[in-house]
Parts: C-alpha cells; sequence; structure tokens
C-alpha cells in the first residue's frame, strides 16, 4: 500500500491558513535597518519586555481574545509616548509590569497560579536581558538584545504548541516577528 501524496497548498490557501506568518513577515519589512545604530539597538531593547508584558497582561484577565486588542494598545502606547517624548515607553510599561504583579499578590493569583508564576518569571527574565542590553557596551549589548528576542521567539512557539496563554494567531505571528528581529539584530540588517 502506497502513501497518498500530501496535498500540496496554493499560495493563497497557505496565506489564509498561515496568515499571522505573513503578517509577521510583512511587517518585519518595516524594521529593516532599525539595527544598524546603537539607537536602533536601544530601541529594540526598550521594546523587548513590552511582548513579555503582554503576556502577564492576558495571564492576569484569563482572556485570551484580549492579545491582539493588548497588543494594537501597547503599540499605539510605544508611538504616542515617542511623540510625546514625555516618558520611556519601557518606563511606563515596567510601572505597569509592577501594578500587573501587585494586583495578583493582592488578590492571590501570584501565589496560586502557576501559569501567572510562569509568565512573571518570564517578564523579570526578559525585561532583564533587556536591561542588561542597555547597559552594558553597545556591541555586546546588541547580542543580549538579540538573544532575548530569539529567547521569546522560542518562547512563543512554546506558548503556540501548548496553546496556552496568548491567543495562538499572535503566538505565532510574535514568534516570527522575534525570530526576524533576532537575525536583524546579529546580522546589523
Amino acid at each position: 500500500m502506497t502513501n497518498p501524496e500530501p496535498q500540496r497548498l496554493s499560495p493563497a490557501s497557505w496565506l489564509l491558513r498561515r496568515w499571522p506568518t505573513a503578517l509577521a513577515l510583512a511587517m518585519s519589512a518595516l524594521t529593516f535597518g532599525g539595527s544598524e545604530t546603537v539607537e536602533g539597538v536601544h530601541s529594540f531593547a526598550q521594546i523587548l519586555p513590552i511582548l513579555s508584558l503582554l503576556y502577564l497582561v492576558i495571564a492576569k484577565l484569563r482572556r485570551r481574545e484580549a492579545t491582539w486588542p493588548g497588543l494594537v494598545i501597547g503599540l499605539a502606547s510605544v508611538i504616542g509616548l515617542r511623540i510625546l517624548d514625555v516618558i520611556s515607553p519601557a518606563a511606563l510599561f515596567a510601572a505597569v509590569a509592577l501594578a500587573v504583579l501587585v494586583w495578583a499578590g493582592v488578590d492571590g493569583q501570584l501565589w496560586k497560579d502557576g501559569q501567572f508564576q510562569v509568565q512573571a518569571l518570564g517578564m523579570l527574565f526578559f525585561g532583564g536581558l533587556a536591561l542588561i542590553g542597555l547597559v552594558i557596551d553597545p556591541e555586546l549589548g546588541r547580542y543580549v538584545v538579540a538573544a532575548g528576542w530569539f529567547l521569546h521567539g522560542v518562547w512563543d512557539f512554546v506558548h503556540l504548541k501548548l496553546d496556552k496563554v496568548v491567543a495562538r494567531s499572535f503566538a505565532e505571528w510574535c514568534g516570527v516577528v522575534d525570530i526576524v528581529i533576532a537575525a536583524e539584530l546579529v546580522l546589523m540588517l
């Protein structure tokens, strides 16, 4: 008995099925050239913890359907704060992360919910990598920040595989974006 040939998807079918990957690749084109300078690397370092913050907030809310609206709010906040130049987006998001952790501590979720605890540790880990990348020698910092983006991509794909915390489409999208940005940082694209 022979195995039937696997069905080949048309490009349109693939795009419909893998739309998060297609969207990630299209959006990643907007970041090309942003990792060539120290300022570009610092921008990527400041954005890295925001991704983990979204996981933390969604885990706190226990509402996967809030993932994409949360991303839109986060991106709009970053753009708005950069335009206004009042406060660093990273500083604001650190305050939000602290508020979410305190909220979870007060209502007991921090002590009882293993999934939330994993997200809190992820927030600390990725935030720590970003901070290290900002304060050490810029050339070495580039690689620390790239490692953070790459590892966050792995984080996304693990969540996609386990179907946990965030929307699956977001985990796929974010994983692709993260890996592309890590490559840009290493290759200085």
